[in-house]
């Protein structure tokens, strides 16, 4: 790009000699215009732009330092040499001082003079323009800055000390002294022989550079966090003859710090240790151990009894409410020394340090049920838990991960022996964990290579005994482990995750072996109910999946029936209403599954699109024997019909039972009393035969 250049010279050799030396410059380009007066000089800086201004103080308009002064006024920003004779030298270094870059002699004029006189001139303006900026952009640094500004001069021992730095203390300029002594009278007494320390220590050389953080006391009273950082300036001996540095206020950031390392080490909801400062004072107290040989300690893993009963039925901030409170017994349970941790969800952990024996340990368990045994009251209701605790000592070589594995191991031998027990850990249950994981492998093959199958237990019309539909039930056929009942393992899949790829098998076989079924039927009404586990019904996809699946099988959408638990609603109430929206809009019928054993059924009975009540087998069974429960059985038959809801009774295994089903107004049923759950030939032949009466077991 060409450097523009504008020429005021009114004698025409003089101007010709310079413009032929400019524009016939092979090695630069430059873009020169030429003037004569100053008036039009000054009217060509004011309109256009231009990088260096040659200037002859006298021209026939002006003279002298009057002809720089009103050129230089007229654009400040252009540099100018100027050319004057040698009578008028005096007058051109009088320029320099007003802001000329340089001046030239006409008499000892040259091309490579002109030239170099107009390369350092704009060398030069470049370098003032970069320092004027690099100055104000300094000056509006400090200014702006949220920083305090300090700077010590250590050899006359004045400190100076911003407006800004005493501002964050909320004082007035002149409120602070400016000195040393004034900057430390603020500083917390704990803090300041550090500061000073860390001060010196930087001035010997120790460090490259100062920084510390400390309190200082803000007008208010209140101590605020404050860091200083600093450098010094050395002499060439490099003893420091200066310090100057900022200060500003970390008070929120030490804040938010401590925050997050409370949120790092302590539950937010319970205040207790989290699993990882748990992990770690257990840490501590095995190497203790490892010294000490005298000094035992105990681990306590605790699981709360029922805890996802009160979550679904009472919801979240209820079962919130009950963790907090179970928090603080267990607190009151144990001793200064010791540590309660929240492990996960309804999940507790105590170190016991300082045991006398495993008994010990023992004690503090009972101690912990006795704690739980009272009621809590949550949210205005009375509610009752309990907790199973496992037990675990170490000899000294477990590390602490391994030893909270053989607590947790230990709690779930207690809550499989009773709930509300203890157990203490023994070397046998690692071996059923091996068990648990062999189970595991075998039924993730199972679900790859698809070996399970489906039975079929028929539901009745009461008073016709006549076939209306059936329920599919799972059975696992394993290579290495026979025939396997659902409740052998299918606990077991939801706890691995597992229910909802082995409940996509079963309804795609369901809807396919329903197809069969309808076709033995000849066009009569049949139905096949489909269990739902609390994930499977929860996937985002499942409206998606049922459609389809009803699609490939060739089945209509009223013939399939989903069975669901209050869980499975309670889990997420808002997507479970709009899942079941959806389903039913498409003619699929929603039956609520063992009925009448939760807290809350009948306050959602409106709320989701149920067609079909099931009587839980267990109010059934009671039939004969207890009036209560044929009252509670009465209730919901009544409530069902008040709500134009169907009902189905499970569990039917005598005469009686069926009969007073039926007088009570049950319309459907299914047990042992009509078939057990039976293969697919067997169910189509049922569906054949469509026998009146009670049907033969299966």
């Amino acid at each position: 790009m060409a450097t523009r250049i504008l020429l005021l010279e009114d004698t025409h050799a003089d101007a010709t000699r310079m413009l032929t030396w400019l524009r016939q410059d092979s090695l630069n380009r430059f873009d020169v215009e030429h003037v004569r007066t100053l008036a039009e000089c000054v009217r060509r800086l004011q309109t256009e732009s231009w990088d260096l201004l040659l200037l002859d103080l006298c021209v026939p308009d002006s003279e002298g330092l009057p002809t720089f002064t009103r050129a230089h006024a007229a654009a400040p920003g252009v540099p100018v040499v100027v050319q004057s004779g040698l009578d008028r030298e005096t007058i051109a270094m009088q320029t320099l001082t007003l802001g000329a870059q340089d001046y030239l002699i006409k008499s000892e004029l040259s091309a490579s003079v002109l030239k170099r006189a107009i390369r350092y001139a704009l060398g030069r303006s470049t370098t003032q323009r970069h320092l004027a900026e690099s100055e104000q952009r300094y000056k509006l640094a400090i200014e702006g800055a949220n920083d305090g500004i300090w700077d010590w001069d250590l050899l006359s021992d004045n400190l100076f000390l911003s407006d800004r730095l005493k501002a964050l203390l909320g004082y007035a300029p002149h409120e602070v002294r400016n000195s040393l002594e004034g900057w430390y009278e603020f500083v917390h007494d704990s803090d300041l022989q550090p500061l000073q320390d860390a001060m010196q220590r930087h001035l010997d050389g120790g460090s490259e550079h100062f920084e510390h953080e400390y309190r200082m006391r803000h007008k208010t009273g209140i101590w605020r966090w404050m860091l200083s950082r600093g450098l010094a300036v050395r002499d060439p001996a490099g003893r420091p003859t200066r310090i100057a540095g900022s200060t500003s206020d970390i008070t929120a950031r030490r804040e938010s710090q401590s925050r997050l390392m409370r949120l790092a080490l302590y539950d937010d909801l319970t205040g207790l240790a989290n699993r990882t400062l748990f992990l770690s004072r257990l840490s501590q107290a095995i190497r203790r151990s490892r010294r000490d040989q005298v000094k035992s300690f105990g681990v306590l893993f605790i699981d709360l009894d029922r805890f996802k009963v009160v979550n679904d039925s009472l919801g979240h901030l209820a079962g919130d409410e009950l963790l907090v409170t179970v928090a603080r017994r267990l607190e009151c349970c144990v001793r200064p020394g010791d540590v309660v941790a929240r492990i996960g969800g309804d999940e507790f952990a105590v170190l016991l340090e300082e045991l006398d024996g495993v008994e010990g340990a023992d004690i503090a368990a009972e101690r912990i049920h006795e704690a739980l045994g009272f009621p809590v009251l949550v949210r205005g209701q009375e509610v009752f838990t309990s907790a199973s605790i496992g037990i675990a000592s170490s000899d000294g070589q477990d590390n602490p991960e391994e030893l909270l594995r053989k607590a947790d191991l230990a709690m779930y031998r207690a809550k499989s022996s009773g709930r509300s027990r203890s157990a203490n850990y023994q070397w046998q249950m690692s071996s059923d964990v091996h068990g648990e994981l062999a189970l595991e492998t075998d039924l993730r093959h199972a679900v790859d290579a698809e070996e399970f199958t489906l039975r079929y237990q028929p539901v009745v019309d009461l008073d016709r005994g006549r076939v209306t539909g059936f329920e599919a039930l799972i059975r696992w056929e394993s290579e290495r482990r026979g025939m396997v009942h659902p409740d052998d393992f299918i606990p077991f899949a939801e706890d691995r995750g597992l229910a909802s790829p082995i409940g996509r098998l079963v309804m795609r076989q369901a809807c396919a072996d329903l197809a069969v079924l309808q076709r033995a039927a000849g066009g009569d009404p049949l139905f096949v109910s489909v269990n739902l586990s609390t994930k499977q019904f929860l996937e985002p996809d499942l409206v998606e999946f049922v459609t389809k699946t009803l699609k490939d099988g060739g089945c209509h959408p009223g013939s399939l029936a989903l069975e669901l638990t209050e869980t499975a609603l309670l889990e997420d109430p808002e997507r479970a209403a709009q899942a079941l929206r959806r389903l039913h809009g498409m003619g699929t019928r929603i039956y609520l599954d063992d009925f009448g054993t939760g807290f809350s059924s009948l306050s959602h009975l409106q709320r989701f699109p149920i067609d079909a009540l099931k009587i839980d087998r267990s109010f059934v069974a009671r039939l004969s024997q207890d009036a209560p429960d044929q009252e509670i059985v009465r209730a919901i038959i009544g409530l069902a019909r008040s709500l134009g809801k169907d009902v189905v009774a499970e569990g039917i295994e005598t005469p009686g039972q069926a009969d007073r089903l039926r007088l009570m107004g049950c319309e459907s049923g299914q047990g042992y009393f009509y078939s057990r759950a039976v293969a697919l030939d067997r169910a189509t032949a049922m569906v054949g035969r469509r026998l009146q009466g009670r049907l033969a077991h299966g």
